[in-house]
């Protein structure tokens, strides 16, 4: 029997490598776009891992009303595209 931490992270690795990536495309290419827009809005650069780590914030924020399963998943969804994006050959902006 697998526990809930396992879930979680299975369903958010199927989510970021698959249907997700086939809707939103790449990583790489999603996230700096919302970097990019982010960044005009607010004048103050933003890089893609932030991008991603400001997305687990709002997760967490929207955790601290109760227990949303969805939630953890994205948020360990958005942690995981962070740290990948954070790797200086990976990170556009």
């Amino acid at each position: 029997m697998t526990n809930t931490r396992t879930q979680v992270l299975r369903q958010a690795e199927t989510l970021i490598n698959g249907e997700r990536q086939a809707h939103y495309g790449p990583p790489q290419e999603n996230f700096a776009a919302i970097a990019a827009m982010w960044m005009a809005y607010i004048g103050h650069p933003i890089t893609s891992a932030d991008v991603c780590n400001m997305m687990a914030l709002l997760k967490i924020a929207r955790l601290r009303n109760g227990a949303h399963y969805d939630s953890s998943v994205d948020g360990a969804g958005y942690l995981a595209l962070g740290a990948e994006l954070a790797e200086p050959d990976k990170n556009s902006l």
